[in-house]
């Protein structure tokens, strides 16, 4: 029996997106609204990027893509997104999932905010000082 949509979940820095593939024409909906609405501006900067795991395994007008995203920036929103629709992909066809792999799309970019340490204006700055 063949499955009416596939999750996958991405998280980027603070950002996590539960992305949803269904078979489609290709459209992209974030947070209830169209891509370039939700990004605004920089949506043409993002969508590349965004939608390379569609593009490199070449099913982007095969799938739409329904995604809530919470938490971070947009550029941590757009790379968490971008993560859940390559583990979304695997599970819709395991045999995409070596390119996948081979572009660095399945790997969950591990770098987070540095925590604020005692004794120091910010994560690294010290306090101003001046002798006199």
């Amino acid at each position: 029996m063949e499955e009416k949509y596939f999750w996958g979940t991405g998280r980027r820095k603070e950002a996590t997106a539960r992305v949803r593939l269904i078979r489609g024409e290709g459209k992209v909906i974030v947070n209830k609204k169209d891509f370039t609405e939700y990004f605004g501006g920089r949506a043409e900067w993002f969508k590349p990027n965004v939608l390379r795991p569609l593009t490199i395994t070449s099913v982007s007008d095969k799938f739409d893509v329904f995604v809530n995203v919470k938490g971070g920036g947009i550029a941590g929103q757009a790379d968490a997104i971008r993560h859940g629709i390559a583990r979304a992909l695997t599970k819709a066809n395991q045999e995409l999932m070596p390119v996948l792999r081979k572009n660095g799309l399945l790997t969950r970019d591990s770098r987070v905010h540095e925590r604020k340490k005692y004794g120091l204006y910010g994560r690294r700055r010290g306090f101003q000082w001046a002798k006199r």
